[in-house]
C-alpha cells in the first residue's frame, strides 16, 4: 500500500520508464519556451495510479537533476520536531496538524530564526501550510530539482525557470492499475481511487486555499491513459528544454 499512495504503477507497467541522465534544461511557460533561462525546477503532481512517481524519477534522470519527495517531509518533520512519519500522515489527517503546531510552539527557536511559538496561537491550518509550502521554497531555491506531490505548483506559481506538471489518467484505467498492484478487486480498487481523489482535492483546499484544480494551475498535463510512460518521461523534458 506504501506504493499506491505515491501514485506508482504495476511493476509491469513501469518496464521501460528509465532513461539515461544528464542534460541542461530551458524553462517553458504556458507552452512558451522562455529563452537564455535554464529550468531548475520541475513539479510533477499526481493522481493515483497514473504513473507519476515513476515519470517523476525518469524525469529527474534525464535532466540530471535531484528527484524529492520524503526529502520536503523530513525537513519539515525536523523543523516541527516531530517523526517524519506523523507530518506524512497529518498532510492526510486535519486533526494531527494541531498536535504537530503544538508540538512546533515547545520547540526552541529554530536556526532560521522561526519557531512554531512565534507563531501560536495563529490558525493551525494556516500555520502548517506555511510551513510546508515555506520548505517547498527552499528546496526549490536550491535548484536543479524534481518536487513530486505537496502541491508544489501553487506555492511555486510565480517562481521563473519551473515548469509543473500534472500527471493523470481516467478513474477506470487508474483502479485497473491499482487492482493489479495489489490484487483487490475491481470494487475495492475503486474505492481506493476514489478516496485518493478526494484526500488530494482536501489538501489542495486546506492547504492553498484551491476550492478546485484547474488545468491551467499546470503548464502540462500528461493523461497515461494511453500515452506510454516513456513518451510521457519525453515530453516533459522536452518541454523543460523549450523543444
Amino acid at each position: 500500500m506504501n506504493a499506491l499512495r505515491r501514485g506508482r504503477l504495476p511493476r509491469t507497467v513501469r518496464q521501460g520508464v528509465g532513461i539515461e541522465a544528464g542534460r541542461q534544461a530551458q524553462s517553458v511557460r504556458g507552452g512558451v519556451a522562455v529563452t537564455n533561462l535554464a529550468c531548475q525546477v520541475v513539479t510533477i503532481s499526481r493522481c493515483l495510479g497514473a504513473g507519476g512517481e515513476e515519470i517523476a524519477r525518469a524525469v529527474a534522470q534525464e535532466l540530471g537533476f535531484r528527484y524529492t519527495d520524503e526529502e520536503i517531509i523530513a525537513r519539515a518533520a525536523r523543523e516541527a520536531g516531530v517523526s517524519p512519519k506523523l507530518v506524512a500522515e497529518a498532510e492526510h489527517t486535519p486533526g494531527l496538524i494541531t498536535r504537530i503546531l503544538e508540538n512546533m510552539a515547545r520547540t526552541p527557536l529554530a536556526s532560521e530564526g522561526w519557531s512554531g511559538a512565534a507563531m501560536m496561537p495563529a490558525n493551525t491550518k494556516t500555520d502548517y501550510a506555511s510551513l510546508i509550502a515555506r520548505i517547498v521554497r527552499e528546496v526549490a531555491n536550491e535548484g536543479d530539482v524534481v518536487i513530486v506531490a505537496h502541491g508544489a505548483s501553487i506555492p511555486l506559481a510565480s517562481m521563473g525557470g519551473l515548469l509543473r506538471v500534472l500527471v493523470t489518467g481516467s478513474e477506470g484505467v487508474r483502479a485497473e492499475r491499482v487492482a493489479i498492484e495489489t490484487e483487490l478487486d475491481a470494487s475495492e480498487a475503486r474505492k481506493v481511487i476514489a478516496e485518493s481523489d478526494r484526500q488530494r482535492r482536501d489538501y489542495l483546499r486546506r492547504f492553498y486555499d484551491v476550492p478546485q484544480e484547474l488545468p491551467t494551475h499546470y503548464d502540462l498535463v500528461l493523461n497515461t491513459d494511453a500515452l506510454a510512460l516513456p513518451l510521457a518521461v519525453q515530453l516533459i523534458v522536452s518541454a523543460a528544454k523549450g523543444e
